[in-house]
């Protein structure tokens, strides 16, 4: 008997499913506001150089006189943001004149920037701008490489300590890193701080979603999975309210890290998953929480009947020669768990690379940030739709490889098409990250499943450590366009193709109850490969009757 039945004798997908899954999936929803909140709280206003302190001139002849004399004009005719006059140009007040060959110099005494739509930012605060520019990209790079840590430190702290509890402390470190965040006013603290908020992200995706799957009966783990990027796809769009109505960049951090708090304090509320407990040996602890879930589902008398006893006979074979895990090595210790490994490690590190390399060439709408925001998010609805409904009737092995295959054919194709064609290039660029986000949320119950109970979240943490990488090495491969245009679509577009062929050497697990130790692993690999050897010699004994030679009827 496995886990999963005796999931559906204390009531299947009852009310403690919908009501965990949706305390899960909530701070879920807000964690995709700090993904990409830099949208916004580093979002750069048009600017130019301050007037040198000693000049009076502007009382006379107004602003907007005194910025044309003071102040070149770029190639489109707006005021250079990064160099003023070294001597105010008079000559340019007059009708249709021009200046060449004036000397110019930096801005020395600092920026005006427009306030209209950003009051203030990390930009305009820090003076993000001209030669410090590249500081705003290091913030997010920082707020990236916490993303890799929290990857690689909590997916191996939750195999050892449970999913809870490390759930539980990214909610307490993302609401006070992130009111910390809003409140100094260093930039390298706020880098820091950015830094920790960072490390929660993989901390809280991979242990809600251990805790989501490892709770819910087979037949509700898709709609689970997939209700996980709903939930990142309406915290998009929450991102894009919230920053409209609250502009000013410390009081929008604040905003969205304080409802952290919040999901803190009801977290304790969480059991932690009996899969987990029960392979530890933590069998009184697991049978205190599946008669609280068979209470909550309206089962209490089954609950009541539980013991430990008949709790391991639905779990026996499953944890027998179990052991805990404790080295990433067990992720390669054996032949099954190797192959899966290295197919994910592809799968992960190509879909991200190929995802943040999509969406950086997206962002070239010309549209209002608060716009664009909003169709980032919208985009992906549809295509996950789809996701939802092939992964439940068709498979995830299928699902996966289709979307990463179409995604990259769609990069690549995308070179093909002339420039002055863009509504054809951005649809097709539509039409790609729409099946990365897919293939993405696919991915992360896909490995869920794939993985047994003992190594799931060190698993998954591995795999999300390459996701990352995929994510730092994007911006690198789109610099590579200044060299040749054909190698960003090519970097993007063929990684995600061979990813998608990765995927067809992994096994099905659609309707398959959860594996909970390697060695079950490997054992019903040697089933599925011994069926496999039994229904081919059957085969051939079935040709040899018949009187047809195997050999002859291939040929």
């Amino acid at each position: 008997m496995a886990f999963t039945d005796l999931l559906d004798t204390l009531g299947g997908v009852g009310r403690f499913q919908l009501i965990s899954t949706a305390l899960l999936l909530l701070p879920c929803s807000l964690l995709a506001c700090h993904n990409f909140l830099q949208n916004f709280t580093a979002a750069v206003p048009p600017h130019h150089c301050q007037s040198p302190a000693n000049h009076s001139a502007a009382a006379v002849y107004g602003s907007g006189a005194w910025l044309k004399a003071t102040v070149p004009l770029d190639p489109l005719g707006l005021p250079e943001p990064c160099r003023r006059f070294t001597q105010p140009q008079w000559a340019l007040l007059s009708p249709n004149a021009s200046v060449h060959g004036a000397a110019t110099e930096g801005c020395k005494d600092g920026w005006v920037y427009d306030r209209s739509v950003f009051p203030s930012t990390i930009v305009t605060e820090w003076d993000l701008v001209c030669e410090a520019r590249t500081l705003r990209d290091l913030a997010q790079s920082v707020y990236m490489a916490g993303v890799l840590a929290g990857a690689a430190v909590f997916g191996s702290i939750a195999d050892r300590l449970g999913r809870k509890a490390p759930l539980v402390w990214s909610y307490l470190q993302l609401a006070v890193s992130g009111a910390a965040t809003a409140y100094f006013s260093s930039f390298g603290t706020y880098c820091f701080c950015r830094f920790l908020m960072g490390m929660t992200f993989s901390g809280i995706i991979l242990n809600s979603l251990s805790l989501v799957v490892e709770w819910m009966p087979t037949r509700g783990r898709t709609v689970a999975g997939i209700l996980l990027g709903y939930s990142f796809t309406s915290g998009q769009l929450i991102l894009a309210g919230v920053a409209y109505l609250i502009r000013p960049w410390r009081w929008l951090q604040f905003a969205v890290s304080v409802p952290f708090l919040i999901f803190f304090l009801y977290s304790w509320w969480l059991p932690e998953s009996s899969r987990w407990l029960l392979l530890h040996g933590k069998t009184q602890a697991a049978l205190r929480n599946l008669r609280k879930v068979a209470a909550m589902n309206g089962r209490e008398e089954e609950g009541e009947r539980l013991t430990k006893e008949v709790v391991s006979s639905y779990i026996q074979s499953e944890f027998a020669t179990g052991r805990p895990s404790n080295s990433v090595l067990d992720l390669f210790r054996t032949p099954a768990i190797r192959k899966v490994t290295c197919c994910l490690m592809v799968v992960w590190f190509s879909n991200s690379l190929a995802y943040y390399g999509l969406a950086m060439d997206l962002q070239k709408f010309g549209l209002s940030v608060y716009l664009v925001q909003v169709l980032f998010g919208v985009i992906d609805i549809p295509a996950m739709l789809v996701a939802t409904t092939t992964m439940i009737y068709v498979g995830r092995r299928a699902t996966v490889a289709s979307f990463l295959i179409l995604a990259g054919l769609m990069v690549i194709s995308n070179m093909f098409v002339p420039e002055d064609m863009q509504s054809l290039r951005t649809a097709q660029a539509a039409l790609g990250k729409g099946c990365l986000a897919s293939s993405f949320i696919c991915v992360y119950l896909f490995t869920g499943e794939l993985y047994p109970t003992e190594i799931r979240q060190m698993g998954m943490g591995f795999a999300s450590v390459n996701a990352r990488l995929g994510g730092l090495v994007a911006p690198l491969l789109t610099m590579l366009g200044e060299f040749s245009a054909v190698l960003p679509p090519v970097g993007f577009g063929a990684p995600s193709i061979l990813a998608g062929l990765a995927v067809c050497f992994l096994a099905e697990t659609r309707n398959v109850p959860l594996v909970e130790t390697i060695e079950a692993m490997e054992r019903r690999v040697k089933e599925r490969l011994s069926r496999k050897d039994a229904e081919e010699k059957g085969e051939e004994v079935s040709l040899q009757q018949l009187g047809v030679s195997p050999l002859k009827e291939t040929i």
